[in-house]
């Protein structure tokens, strides 16, 4: 199938079955994500994989009352550095260093630009980090879609609930977005039986 039938055979399952992932189509939904763009290539977010049971009851319980937490095949919680600090950028300065073949100091210009972002509010580094997870998630729903596996984005989550749960604080992280990684439940989700419900072309673009 093209992209363009992936895209639109998938749709945010609300219910799924509990059948496992394979786990090269979960590597390589991860690895999509690996690969997505962010600003400046700094990738400041992680993603916590959740399979275990266990946990995936917690959170339901005390952080996202949604089904598809308990019955999905793997959890993804994106969350985001809060603080961007010196460490960060000189650990990624010598990455670009090392990657091109450069003395660090050709990368001085650079680095004075990206003190910038260390300069700023903890507020505002959360906000910009943040932006760059969702890049990661449109990364993820597509590539599941390759994988013909469901992928549900989730917003509507307590996020200091979460961040608890993974004791996110302690490292410099905060959860932005959750997103379930399963197969559709077929006779238990009326979604699926929906038409796919988006704009028109004409209603979204403007071609000048």
């Amino acid at each position: 199938m093209t992209l363009i039938e992936q895209l639109n055979w998938r749709y945010s399952a609300k219910k799924m079955n509990g059948t496992k992932v394979p786990q090269e189509k979960i590597e390589n939904i991860l690895e999509a994500i690996r690969l997505a763009p962010t600003s400046f290539g700094l990738q400041e977010f992680k993603v916590f994989v959740i399979e275990s049971k266990e946990l995936l009851e917690k959170i339901y319980k005390e952080a996202c009352q949604q089904t598809q937490v308990l019955e999905c095949s793997h959890l993804l919680v994106f969350a985001a550095t809060k603080k961007i600090k010196n460490d960060n950028i000189n650990a990624y300065l010598q990455s670009v260093a090392n990657n091109r073949n450069l003395e660090l100091s050709a990368l001085d210009g650079f680095k004075s630009m990206l003190n910038g972002l260390v300069e700023s509010s903890e507020e505002k580094n959360f906000i910009y980090t943040s932006k760059q997870t969702y890049i990661a998630l449109g990364y993820a729903t597509i590539a599941a879609a390759i994988e013909q596996v469901d992928a549900t984005p989730i917003e509507g989550f307590n996020p200091r609930a979460m961040d608890e749960i993974l004791d996110l604080k302690n490292q410099n992280l905060g959860s932005v977005t959750l997103m379930s990684i399963g197969y559709r439940d077929v006779e238990n989700d009326k979604y699926l039986y929906f038409p796919k419900l988006r704009k028109k072309a004409d209603d979204i673009f403007i071609r000048i």
